[in-house]
């Protein structure tokens, strides 16, 4: 995805700690992210916590935890991103503004529609940081992978994931790809400020809660990118684009993660939806606009 070079960004939407550490405790939804979950853990695909046999909410903060280490004393926020990324000009330049700048597209679509509906949205910010960082759902590590925390209600990235979408999971998207998994993140906000995100929302299985959720925020994501050029930001979107994104929905496929990790492919243990699910219902989200169509619970998936 191309920035229009004259957009202006909202640095304040994003928080940028890498290097630094931040204290917290709850329990993550994971989307296209949460990844190194799946390595380390093989019974929570993606993350996103786990029912019917699975983890518990203290058992994934726990495991955060173990995974990264615990966080150490609050760093006051970076200034940086405010200077370097500035315009739609910076986001084609820099990978950190380019998140930036698809965090702010994402979040200006959300508030239009949000209030066409007679609802306000809140604002949620995305965190920058490496290593790990104690969140508001246990500690994160680069191994984790993005995810949205219910707990401090932001979205929160190691940007090496960035890479890792491409070596480890076979994207070939670049920054679409990335678009993809902010927006998806970002559906899980909008989820949260719904209601749709609490009790049951770990339930696996091909039919479960779990896939439920994750494919409503994979049509949300779908759904911003039908009108992404209407928020200013980025400019017409392109088939090729869409393909990106479409591939990108398709490499974080719980079949398709597990035939990588070499377990063989079990429907009971999804937590996130086959590749065909997560495009379908991207492409769902993307043709009709309509978050309207995105009801992922009370239809077949």
């Amino acid at each position: 995805m191309t920035f229009d070079p004259n957009a202006r960004l909202d640095a304040s939407q994003v928080e940028d700690i890498r290097g630094a550490r931040r204290v917290g405790r709850g329990v993550a939804i994971g989307g296209g992210g949460a990844l190194g979950v799946v390595a380390l853990l093989l019974f929570a695909l993606l993350g996103g916590g786990g029912g019917g046999g699975g983890p518990s909410a203290d058992d994934l903060s726990t495991l955060l935890n173990e995974v990264a280490g615990a966080g150490a004393g609050q760093v006051p926020e970076s200034t940086f991103l405010a200077t370097a990324c500035r315009s739609g000009a910076d986001a084609n330049a820099r990978d950190d503004c380019r998140i930036l700048g698809y965090v702010n597209s994402v979040q200006a679509f959300w508030q239009d529609a949000f209030v066409a509906s007679g609802r306000t949205y809140t604002l949620s910010k995305t965190v920058f940081f490496s290593g790990s960082a104690a969140t508001g759902c246990g500690t994160a590590s680069t191994e984790v992978g993005p995810f949205y925390c219910p707990g401090d209600g932001k979205v929160w990235i190691d940007l090496g994931f960035l890479d890792d979408l491409r070596t480890r999971f076979g994207a070939t998207g670049g920054p679409t790809a990335q678009a993809y998994v902010i927006a998806h993140e970002y559906g899980h906000h909008v989820q949260d400020l719904l209601g749709v995100l609490g009790a049951g929302t770990s339930q696996q299985g091909a039919e479960g809660r779990s896939v439920r959720t994750e494919l409503q925020a994979d049509c949300y994501a779908g759904v911003w990118a039908s009108h992404a050029a209407d928020t200013g930001f980025i400019e017409p979107l392109t088939r090729a684009q869409i393909a990106d994104a479409l591939d990108a929905a398709a490499a974080v496929g719980d079949d398709r993660i597990q035939e990588q990790f070499g377990g063989g492919v079990d429907p009971e243990s999804w937590t996130h939806g086959s590749s065909d699910q997560r495009e379908h219902w991207f492409t769902v989200g993307y043709q009709g606009g309509d978050p309207g169509a995105c009801d992922t619970f009370d239809t077949d998936i």
